[in-house]
């Protein structure tokens, strides 16, 4: 059943980043967390999240900007790495706190009430016209490449950031694009590294055959929101996956997810 729900998660998180505002990540990694341990959650939609972007760097990679991908890449790296690390130590602390409703135990720990928190702020973010509107001058791209790298590295979250720093980098509509594909490959290869050691001490917890099964739901996915729908925004879709998101953000705050 978990593999069925995945794969249309993972095809449906895909079609949706086409046009409502949010990564694959941040969609997809909630629906794999309800039938995995969160870190390994992170890890296993991280490889699906690389899978897909390089799938779209064999597409538009050569339209990335050089000197974009040394100026932010580089730091971003170094932050992914620092941000993937801050994530397994997070998952080695024991619960916060411990409650019972209705004879089910449920635990708080500190991984998913951080997690959680990161959740509820990039949704913020994500739906805020004024947040929307700020872009950040091109001086500023190794500053955000760290702050991106960072996030990216701890949960994944990294397109907002990313594009708030990118959009004032002088980059045509398709440099930007490819641009911002590279980097993310660059991040999920960087945090890949440092969630590999703790892949292959559990790796008989990971479902290999769900991970490239959801890689190529998500390449359907992309495939399908690109020819029925294109790069058209509905408002109506965004609110809905908004609010779906910060009540997954909420069931893992308080220990219910």
């Amino acid at each position: 059943m978990e593999f069925l729900i995945v794969c249309i998660a993972a095809l449906t998180a895909s079609l949706l980043t086409l046009f409502s505002g949010f990564g694959l990540g941040t969609l997809l990694m909630p629906v794999i967390a309800l039938f995995f341990p969160l870190e390994l959650a992170i890890a296993m939609t991280a490889m699906v999240h690389l899978a897909n972007n390089i799938f779209k760097v064999g597409l538009m990679g050569r339209k990335a900007d050089v000197s974009v991908l040394v100026r932010f890449g580089l730091p971003a790296v170094a932050a992914a790495f620092a941000g993937a690390v801050v994530l397994l130590w997070l998952g080695e602390m024991p619960s916060l706190h411990t409650y019972a409703v209705g004879g089910r135990e449920f635990h708080i720990s500190a991984l998913k009430l951080v997690i959680g928190f990161l959740i509820m702020f990039f949704v913020i973010l994500e739906i805020s016209p004024a947040f929307s509107r700020l872009a950040l001058d091109r001086k500023w791209l190794p500053f955000g490449g760290v702050i991106s790298g960072f996030f990216g590295g701890l949960s994944g979250h990294q397109g907002a950031f990313r594009s708030m720093f990118l959009i004032k980098a002088g980059l045509s509509k398709e440099a930007f694009v490819a641009t911002g594909v590279v980097l993310a490959v660059m991040v999920d290869i960087s945090r890949l590294v440092i969630y590999g050691t703790d892949i292959l001490a559990r790796s008989q917890a990971v479902d290999w055959q769900l991970v490239i099964a959801a890689s190529g739901a998500a390449f359907a996915g992309a495939y399908l929101g690109a020819k029925i729908l294109g790069k058209i925004t509905l408002h109506t879709v965004r609110a809905v996956v908004s609010v779906v998101l910060a009540l997954v953000a909420a069931g893992m705050m308080t220990g219910l997810l």
